[in-house]
């Protein structure tokens, strides 16, 4: 089973979410905020990140940073509602970015071909 950290400040989305990509058969961690992020990477390994750019303290950006640091062949989904983010030279390190939308279905696809699925 594949597994899959999900950053995601708002709660109720993180819970969709995981609700949704545990169906698809991952096994989903779910951290608030970068700090908890940065913590479970050290305690657990994963085979993807599904990251959003805007949450309270650090943001996306700084969290993909450290994750380079830390492991450069992890792939990263950056998965916010801000299109403007998209030409920050920092994002290009993420191996997609996608814009939030009430269908996972770009989403659910972007994993898929991510993990060689």
């Amino acid at each position: 089973m594949k597994r899959i950290l999900l950053v995601e400040d708002d709660r109720n989305l993180s819970l969709l979410y995981q609700e949704e990509l545990s169906r698809e058969g991952y096994e989903v961690s779910t951290a608030f905020d970068t700090d908890s992020a940065l913590e479970l990477m050290r305690t657990k390994s994963f085979d993807l990140i599904i990251t959003d750019i805007r949450m309270p303290g650090k943001d996306g950006i700084e969290l993909i940073s450290s994750i380079m640091g830390m492991r450069k062949d992890i792939p990263i989904i950056i998965n916010t509602a801000y299109q403007s983010y998209k030409g920050d030279f920092m994002t290009w390190a993420a191996d997609a970015y996608l814009i939030k939308s009430s269908s996972l279905d770009e989403l659910k696809a972007k994993i898929k071909e991510l993990l060689g699925e």
